[in-house]
């Protein structure tokens, strides 16, 4: 039987936020372990830094501007193909937890025509929400998203524990699956995206002394961003100290501690149901976090410092894949995923795409995979459609709507943007404000696109987008359709009012004679001719 495949989706995950890539605070056993016997790729890059976008993306093998997936609010449509399409044509069965912020939720024939069962916990009591204090609406605390440790009278609260549940269905799944075919199993789990809240008993494995140091926060604007700036005055948590950042940061790390623990769960099921050694486990996150890196929190939709767009991406092939373990430090894009499932499966993409199989990097970490990587995001002028504010619902006390009220503002501060980066560099082009540019040899606090000493590297970087645009900017359908068939035929013949039957028979003999295009045109010229005569 062909190997099974999970894809764990934890959302908004930074790569650094791992022990076995080098953050000597973080607990995660589990993922660590992972690495040791498959592959983690400490350079890969997530093509948006929000949700929607990332997912379109990494389950199509496309990027945001090819097909225009490029907001939160436009999810793929039924006329598109992803790889829940994919594996289903190959004869996978193919499941997925509720929450995929892939496919749009209206289309339920959609659903049901991709997936074949969606997997989760029923039946579980469901307590009281546990309701942080935020603070007073002027309060430096009020758009923070910190809101610390749950209390232990609420050791199961639904807010928190959410992953649980999907956790425990697909551990179910797991144990009753159909045997008759192989599985495709999509794992999305809510943390750990923010607010930053976390049980104690995970919060107690971060050793808060070992916390590696913050990216400080910016005083001016070196060049930086308008949705960066704006975010850091709207949000006002920049002026904190380095004691109240490090306990969001140990609380996220812990929120991080209990993905790697549900995942554990999730291999040890697949080890009782002894098809561990038989399925092709993929972990990757859709984005990253700022987690006090700059003075931010959360996300931003159109910028890319590393915080945001380096992300996880953990391969444990099936056994006898050739695999040399380990951190992999080649350039990698989230796209890869598609072509990496399909090569370990054998399976055929019967559709567009710009993924490259990973496989044979995971087998030699001395070969080069990419040269450089892609992130885009934002919008146009005008393109109100995109900027997820509507006034009528608009909540000024929501925890977003600080960066909602940016994304609505015409002045370039949601302008479209695009990075591309190298092992060295970092280009951003802004449509509608200053480009930036960083050698991350010097890391990404000050804006080096007016500095002559690398005019030639941001040229080269110039050229390299426009290339990579070009390529990718579109995509050609790979079936042909027919340019003339007996149907057009007699459409032409019916516009050109000739008699039904005697247009049937016209229409039967230009087509069983297979006429070349320009043999039919001229025919149909000297059809034309002869009826205009016959009328005179």
């Amino acid at each position: 039987m062909k190997p099974n495949v999970i894809i764990i989706n934890p959302d908004q995950m930074r790569a650094d936020s791992l022990r076995h890539l080098g953050n000597p605070a973080a607990h995660t056993p589990n993922l660590d372990a992972l690495a040791a016997e498959g592959v983690s790729f400490s350079q890969a890059f997530c093509q948006s830094p929000v949700c929607v976008p990332s997912r379109c993306s990494f389950m199509t093998g496309l990027y945001p501007h090819t097909f225009g997936h490029r907001t939160q609010g436009f999810l793929q449509q039924p006329h598109e193909e992803n790889l829940f399409s994919d594996m289903k044509r190959a004869g996978y069965y193919t499941a997925s937890s509720p929450r995929g912020d892939l496919m749009a939720g209206q289309h339920s024939k959609y659903h049901k025509a991709l997936i074949d069962e969606y997997v989760y916990a029923h039946g579980k009591q469901r307590p009281k929400l546990f309701q942080p204090d935020r603070g007073a609406p002027d309060s430096d605390t009020f758009f923070s998203f910190m809101h610390g440790r749950i209390p232990t009278e609420h050791p199961n609260d639904i807010a928190t524990n959410l992953d649980d549940l999907v956790i425990g269905g697909a551990v179910r799944f797991l144990k009753r699956r159909p045997k008759r075919k192989p599985f495709f199993l999509f794992i999305g789990l809510w943390d750990p995206h923010p607010p930053y809240k976390i049980e104690q008993k995970y919060y107690d494995l971060i050793n808060k002394t070992k916390l590696p140091p913050r990216i400080p926060t910016i005083q001016d604007d070196n060049g930086k961003p308008l949705m960066e700036r704006g975010l850091r005055d709207a949000l006002r948590v920049g002026h904190w100290d380095e004691s109240r950042f490090d306990e969001l940061r140990t609380t996220y790390l812990a929120m991080c501690a209990k993905v790697d623990d549900q995942i554990g769960r999730v291999l040890a099921a697949l080890r009782e149901e002894g098809i561990y050694n038989n399925t092709a486990v993929f972990v990757l996150s859709d984005h990253g976090d700022y987690t006090g890196d700059y003075g931010l929190v959360e996300k931003s939709q159109n910028c890319f410092p590393d915080c945001l767009v380096n992300v996880p991406l953990l391969i444990k092939p099936p056994k006898g894949t050739p695999v040399d373990p380990g951190v992999n430090h080649n350039l990698v894009e989230l796209t890869d995923l598609c072509a990496t499932v399909a090569d370990i499966t054998g399976t055929d993409i019967t559709r567009s795409h710009f993924s490259k199989s990973l496989l044979p990097a995971m087998a030699n970490k001395t070969l080069t995979h990419r040269d450089f990587v892609c992130c885009e995001g934002g919008r146009n002028p005008g393109e109100l459609h995109c900027m997820e504010y509507d006034p009528a619902t608009h909540n000024p006390n929501g925890e977003y709507a600080p960066r909602m009220e940016l994304q609505a503002c015409e002045d370039g501060t949601h302008t479209k943007a695009a990075m591309l980066r190298t092992r060295q560099y970092k280009y951003i082009r802004r449509a509608q404000e200053q480009d930036e540019f960083y050698d991350l040899a010097c890391g990404e606090r000050f804006n080096l696109i007016n500095d002559p000493a690398y005019a030639d590297q941001i040229a080269g970087m110039q050229a390299n987008m426009l290339g990579w645009y070009m390529e990718t900017c579109d995509t050609v359908p790979l079936r042909q359709d027919s340019r003339f068939s007996i149907h057009y035929v007699k459409n032409i013949l019916h516009a050109a009012k000739v008699p039904g039957f005697v247009g049937s028979l016209l229409a039967a003999y230009l087509w069983l004679s297979r006429q070349t295009p320009a043999q039919l045109l001229a025919k149909f010229d000297r059809i034309g001719q002869a009826i205009a005569k016959r009328r005179k």
